[in-house]
């Protein structure tokens, strides 16, 4: 990866890839979590205990059954069925998860396989019969065998007892001197237990091992989502320019325009349209509500029905109510607007006094001039005007009217006088 931290804290649309495999497992209904890693990877261990997933460390790294050993004691006394997954593989669903373990029912081991359109190095699963005869590595495959396109994905499943007790025989008696998580299939084949394939699809299986791996895996992801979405009845103006994150949310009938951006924890409602060039994070949308072109919605935000968010307004930590406006050149900001409401143009809530976030609230029916500056803490009643460039320090009473703001001053023939002496001043420069 080239990177200052390990691969499998990078991240692919808004969840690092440990955070993948770990959610995959516990939607699965796994009760514990262990973590296998190495001493060198610290910060994978720091997030792996922040994610409450116990620890196991393999020293040295002597292959993937050695890996899975090292988490012998760690396991314990646990005799129900264990998945090995791979950090590093983020996209297998639960779904998929789901059958590896369902095939327990008839099998002592379970492998997940996929079809590769390429074989390549992929260990290939050979078949017999309907049940899984071997796992052999591309390198020590041979002719016949690297034929075969069903392909190892890494993943496995067994019952607790059995998986170790084969983990004792596996020897490193390979061309990478290594012990081999693979040779339990033949291990227990040849102890009377049966070994069967699941098959996922090659999309899910796709490991991280660069740059340009994890923006593959994202590329994935992201067709995936945008296929999805036209499915549930979304419309997507033009699909391939949409970035969703691993937890988005848009219901049907909304609509989404190019180039829209979103981050983690967004729900766009039925109804709303997000128009191009939006970044929208940490936002729920209500239903019939509009949002840009070029708008941003940071988190906090709730948009409520039929509101309208317009170009260039920033949105941070506010409550919109129903069918109120902000249309353009604005930033709300840890604020509460109520319904009915019209934010002027080149509004800013001043939130901020350099040490603490202030609140602003705006009731119903709230008409704000163009370029007022609201000073938080401060509150606007119902029904209640500002005047343009107002700077509002205290509360507006509802149904009043602020004017904050010096009275203008003109001062006749300044102009020109400023004009010339200037002119005079540059000429002798």
């Amino acid at each position: 990866m080239k990177s200052s931290k390990s691969k499998v804290l990078h991240d692919l649309a808004g969840l690092r890839l440990i955070e993948w495999v770990r959610t995959c497992a516990l939607e699965a209904g796994c009760e514990r979590i262990i973590c296998v890693v190495g001493d060198a990877n610290q910060d994978v261990r720091d997030a792996a205990e922040a994610l409450s997933m116990e620890i196991a460390v393999q020293e040295p790294q002597q292959g993937t059954g050695h890996a899975v050993d090292c988490a012998k004691d760690a396991v314990g006394d646990f005799e129900g069925d264990i998945a090995v997954l791979f950090a590093d593989t983020p996209l297998i669903t639960t779904q998929t998860l789901n059958s590896v373990f369902e095939a327990l029912t008839e099998a002592d081991v379970a492998v997940l396989g996929f079809e590769a359109n390429v074989p390549g190095a992929y260990g290939r699963l050979i078949e017999r019969d309907g049940t899984l005869e071997k796992i052999v590595e591309a390198k020590e495959a041979s002719a016949e065998e690297l034929a075969v396109t069903l392909c190892n994905s890494g993943v496995l499943a067994s019952q607790s007892g059995r998986l170790f007790k084969a983990l004792e025989q596996v020897t490193n008696e390979n061309s990478k001197g290594e012990y081999y998580l693979t040779d339990v299939i033949e291990i227990m084949r040849k102890d009377g237990g049966c070994a069967r394939v699941v098959r996922g699809h090659e999309d899910e299986m796709l490991g991280v091992n660069s740059r340009a791996d994890l923006a593959a895996a994202n590329a994935s992801f992201q067709t995936n989502m945008r296929n999805m979405a036209l499915e549930d009845g979304v419309t997507l103006r033009h699909p391939e320019t949409v970035y969703f994150s691993y937890d988005t949310v848009i219901e049907r009938d909304a609509v989404i325009g190019e180039n829209v951006v979103f981050g983690p924890g967004v729900i766009v409602k039925s109804g709303a349209t997000i128009h191009a060039f939006c970044h929208i994070e940490g936002a729920t949308v209500g239903e019939g509500a509009s949002v840009g072109p070029f708008a941003r919605l940071r988190p906090g935000t709730d948009l409520g029905p039929d509101s309208f968010i317009g170009n260039f307004v920033e949105v941070k930590n506010t409550k919109v109510g129903r069918g109120s406006k902000a249309s353009h050149l604005t930033y709300l900001g840890d604020a509460v607007i109520g319904a009915g409401s019209n934010i002027g143009a080149g509004t800013v809530t001043c939130n901020y006094d350099g040490f603490f976030k202030h609140k602003t609230t705006i009731g119903d029916g709230v008409f704000i001039g163009t370029h007022t500056s609201l000073v938080a803490p401060v509150t606007i009643g119902d029904g209640g005007f500002t005047a343009t460039g107002a700077v509002v320090t205290k509360n507006v009473p509802a149904d009043a009217l602020a004017i904050a703001r010096v009275d203008q001053v003109n001062k006749l023939g300044w102009a020109a006088r400023f004009r010339e002496a200037m002119s005079k001043r540059k000429a002798k420069s």
